[in-house]
């Protein structure tokens, strides 16, 4: 077992208020934390689909908790909000700034620990869990799609893509992914950027990676309300879905709900 999930485990088996964790308290985690809300009115008992959502440079889980759109929305889905955090300002993934020769275990490890204590501590459905985020955050669902896609039941980058370039391939089985992004965004733009010694990725490198990774192939056009979409099926039936909005570095909730829609029309949640 990973350090990490030994250290959530151990956890689970003390008890007091010192451990109760929710919205405003922090989930800990070892040296790291999480924060989680449950849709309101919940009877503590009936297993809940969640989403996971990675803040964006420099935010915090208690950031995310604060956006009251966003809880109101999971809330209403009777969705839980599971807001992650990473250990410093950013995300510890593939050729970042200041991490250019991590493999992202370190960031694995911590979403594994993290699916792991949230399930033990409330009750989880685990089938159906969403990873999402924005900005920074979507940079790591973009990785954790790549790697970890067994864990979840689709995920939504938004505004975010992989550092420099894409991996060669990922592991474990071909995931559902709806990618959202701004058409003028300047600070993740679709082209990517130069930052200190490495460089943002384009999109379409990361969309291409993936579609020959889970042999995907073009099925459709449509617009929905403002966003302009491309979808692709693979063999197995998951989806690979880029949207366009006219914009720029931008999160809207409905984008999030968006996404979720889709993977729930297309058989994943």
């Amino acid at each position: 077992m990973r350090p990490l999930s030994l250290l959530a485990s151990a956890l689970l088996f003390c008890s007091g208020p010192a451990l109760a964790c929710g919205p405003d308290t922090n989930c800990p985690l070892g040296d790291r934390h999480y924060r989680i809300a449950m849709p309101e009115g919940h009877d503590g008992t009936t297993p809940v689909p969640a989403i996971v959502f990675s803040h964006g440079y420099r935010g915090s889980a208690q950031g995310v908790m604060r956006n009251g759109s966003l809880r109101r929305m999971a809330s209403e889905m009777g969705v839980a909000l599971i807001a992650a955090k990473s250990e410093g300002d950013d995300w510890v993934i593939p050729n970042a700034p200041r991490h250019m020769e991590t493999d992202g275990a370190p960031e694995f490890d911590y979403f594994a620990a993290l699916l792991d204590d949230a399930m033990a501590r409330y009750p989880i459905d685990g089938d159906r869990i969403v990873a999402t985020g924005f900005s920074a955050g979507g940079m790591m669902t973009w990785n954790l799609a790549c790697s970890m896609s067994d864990r979840f039941a689709g995920f939504i980058p938004i505004s975010g893509t992989f550092w420099l370039e894409p991996p060669e391939t990922c592991a474990g089985p071909v995931a559902s992914i709806v990618h959202i992004h701004g058409t003028a965004d300047r600070t993740v733009p679709l082209d990517g950027r130069p930052i200190g010694p490495t460089h943002q990725g384009k999109v379409s490198a990361a969309l291409e990676m993936y579609r020959s990774y889970g042999d995907f192939e073009r099925r459709s056009e449509a617009t929905y309300g403002d966003l302009e979409c491309v979808e692709e099926a693979s063999a197995t039936g998951e989806m690979l879905k880029f949207c366009l909005f006219e914009g720029g570095h931008a999160f809207r909730t409905e984008f999030v709900r968006f996404g979720w829609d889709q993977l729930a029309e297309a058989g994943r949640l």
